[in-house]
């Protein structure tokens, strides 16, 4: 076999994957919740992880804007003490790595776990010793896991600019960026433009959530106005493609975007709860890749979701008929786009993923 071949679905769960746009209050253990809500007596609509697993996904299936917000505030509830953070971040970095992931960038906002008295400082520094925790567990299984922290600030709260003096703060310890969150409707990106000329000027990174909900006015305003690097999901770029000719015809956005080769967070299982296609076969990845715009797969919400890396590489193939060579490309991509050094990417594409690839698509 080469790298032109398909692969199954037992050799897509070996290959080395990167994520890029991974939610920590997102990816809980159902039993891990259950375990933390008993602890103080937090009331849940399930207490049987696997129900609790069902009830998660139906919810954020359910079309219901109220019960998808339900879900996270059950998670962000069992999360507001040290050790509760830690240990969601320890088993974040674990569960990762038992997907085959071996490098992942995990975002969270930390103004969510400061309900109970946390400051942001120890949040920050739980969630970055959970994930140090959970790098060294997994090499004592024999797997490699390199994770890395973004901080959020939710888009409807006043907190972006403290937020984003934490990422200066803690950029050598384990944050490598800033990101905004929460809806787009009626919270564009420029209203934190003052936060991101700051970011520009302490050369801090940062990424924008635009293009999921909200269209083509959210994808300009987080590229064109706030400078982002990378756009969190941008799905709906694909709106501004008209594919009624023979041939694809990018508009001046879509264009800017694929020549600036600006990174697409897609997260396609995703996607489809927030309405941005009906099926992995209708989702723009598919024309996005061959289009060739800097696409990256990512898992988002693993709890709310029901998802993995490896489910995610897994429906595409399915739906795309895509190779190794293909899916080897958007992890590259997620590495070429991440937030650590360069060489330190590099190490990583060289040293773990082409090596990697080869060796599977040769058995």
């Amino acid at each position: 076999m080469t790298l032109t071949a398909i692969p199954n679905a037992e050799q897509i769960k070996r290959l080395p994957k990167a994520v890029i746009h991974d939610h920590l209050d997102g990816g809980l253990r159902p039993e891990t919740i259950i375990e933390l809500a008993e602890a103080i007596n937090y009331p849940l609509p399930e207490n049987d992880p696997i129900k609790l697993a069902d009830w998660f996904f139906e919810a954020c299936n359910s079309g219901s804007l109220v019960r998808y917000i339900e879900t996270f505030e059950h998670t962000i509830a069992v999360m507001q003490t040290k050790e509760a953070i830690t240990r969601v971040a320890k088993e974040c970095a674990l569960d990762l790595a038992r997907d085959g992931v071996v490098y992942a960038e995990v975002r969270g906002a930390p103004e969510l776990f400061t309900r109970e008295g946390l400051s942001l400082d120890e949040v920050i520094e739980a969630t970055i010793a959970g994930y140090r925790l959970g790098e060294r567990e997994a090499k004592s299984e024999g797997l490699t896991i390199r994770v890395e922290s973004i901080l959020c600030a939710l888009r409807q709260n006043p907190h972006a600019q403290e937020v984003a003096e934490k990422v200066v703060k803690y950029r050598d310890s384990g944050v490598v960026g800033f990101d905004i969150a929460g809806p787009e409707d009626g919270f564009p990106p420029t209203n934190q433009l003052d936060t991101f000329n700051y970011l520009r000027q302490e050369d801090a990174h940062f990424t924008i959530h635009a293009g999921e909900a909200y269209g083509l006015p959210s994808i300009w305003q987080a590229i064109q106005m706030c400078g982002a690097e990378r756009l969190g999901h941008g799905v709906r770029i694909i709106e501004d493609i008209d594919f009624s000719r023979s041939e694809p015809k990018l508009g001046r956005l879509s264009a800017y975007i694929r020549d600036r080769r600006i990174p697409l967070e897609l997260c396609p299982t995703s996607n489809l709860q927030t309405g941005a296609a009906k099926d992995i076969a209708s989702h723009p990845i598919g024309a996005l890749a061959k289009l060739r715009f800097r696409i990256t797969i990512n898992t988002d919400n693993r709890l709310m979701s029901r998802t993995s890396m490896s489910n995610e590489m897994i429906e595409v193939v399915k739906a795309f008929n895509w190779n190794f060579q293909d899916l080897q490309r958007v992890t590259i991509n997620a590495l070429k786009s991440s937030f650590i050094p360069f060489e330190e990417r590099l190490a990583i594409i060289e040293e773990i993923v082409k090596p990697g690839y080869l060796a599977i698509a040769s058995e």
